[in-house]
């Protein structure tokens, strides 16, 4: 699939031969959806905690002998039984939210969700994002050229590159990944992908291999 080039200033300089496995694939919403969800899942952290009986403080002694006194028995005051004592069956911060999904699939959801993308215009070629100077009004320059209003954007760009992350990290609803690292996650969260010339090289390489 052919597409143009374009530079910083969005003029057109050429054109470039995108691999039709990875951009031109049939929509499928249900695996990308089905991919974002094992991503974002995968990162899920635990929060809620209660302490059970083995956790709670004290209660290394009996609280009264056995028989004899005309009182229920316990062994320990740390019993989900005594107030201030362990919590039976509460959330922990143990529990795990991975969800498992295949390469095959995974990469299928990336490509579907790439290829949706160009053909609704939403990606852009560019023939070199290297920032001069890794100045931050360069980069809010080139947002300006090619779009009338605020979006998001995500800068994908060659290894290497430390320009544009220096001078792009402090714009709000700007992000920027290496292309080794584009994921489903990222491409549903900002709505254009501003992807540097070289780093098509290293998709067909890095999203193609088996």
């Amino acid at each position: 699939m052919k597409v143009e080039i374009f530079n910083k200033k969005n003029h057109k300089v050429g054109a470039i031969n995108l691999p039709d496995q990875v951009f031109n694939v049939k929509w499928n919403p249900e695996l990308v959806h089905q991919a974002y969800i094992a991503q974002v899942s995968s990162l899920r952290k635990p929060l809620a905690h209660v302490k059970d009986r083995s956790e709670v403080a004290g209660g290394g002694k009996k609280p009264w002998r056995q028989k004899g006194t005309g009182r229920a028995r316990h062994s320990s005051i740390r019993s989900p039984l005594w107030a201030g004592g362990g919590v039976t069956f509460g959330p922990t911060n143990q529990k795990n939210f991975y969800k498992k999904i295949n390469k095959k699939m995974k990469r299928g959801a990336l490509f579907s969700l790439l290829s949706k993308k160009l053909a609704d215009d939403e990606i852009k070629v560019i023939d070199d994002l290297n920032i001069e100077n890794n100045k931050t009004k360069n980069v809010i320059a080139i947002i300006r050229a090619f779009l009338k209003k605020q979006a998001s954007i995500l800068f994908v760009t060659a290894k290497g590159n430390k320009s544009i992350f220096l001078a792009g990290r402090n714009i709000p609803k700007v992000g920027i990944l290496n292309g080794d690292s584009l994921n489903i996650s990222d491409c549903l969260t900002y709505k254009y992908i501003f992807l540097d010339k070289a780093v098509i090289p290293q998709l067909e390489k890095l999203i193609l291999k088996k």
